[in-house]
């Protein structure tokens, strides 16, 4: 795996756990993260961020429950292949409900469009074809 540089803001609105998903999930979709590529064990993300041991563990088993890792006691936290991790049931749900936060905050329809072309183009191609 290549450095994997994640970013806590403790002070932040956003619970610990969900700022280390978030991130990783981020790694994943722009190919930071491949299909076997080892995390960091939970105890040493824990002490290089000074949270607790529970904090970085609840931020792998959401992942670990999403499919986008599998846990083990010989190889740790290891991300699994983009095809075994089909969209959750809630997926377009959580999505319905940013747009509807951003045409509540004034946003029109080609900005919103123009926004999210701009993300998914950030992502590494090859994953958004679906290929490895």
């Amino acid at each position: 795996m290549g450095t994997l540089i994640l970013n806590v803001d403790l002070a932040a609105d956003v619970p610990i756990y969900q700022q280390i998903r978030d991130q990783i999930v981020e790694a994943i979709a722009h190919g930071a993260l491949k299909d076997g590529s080892s995390l960091p064990p939970t105890r040493t993300l824990a002490a290089d961020f000074g949270i607790n041991f529970h904090t970085a563990n609840k931020a792998y088993d959401l992942l670990r429950q999403e499919g986008l890792i599998r846990l083990s006691r010989g190889t740790g936290a290891v991300v699994t292949a983009p095809a075994a991790n089909p969209l959750p049931a809630d997926w377009t749900g959580r999505v319905r409900t940013l747009l509807a936060e951003a045409v509540a905050r004034g946003a029109s329809a080609p900005e919103v469009l123009e926004a999210c072309r701009t993300v998914l183009d950030s992502f590494n191609p090859k994953q958004q074809e679906g290929t490895p």
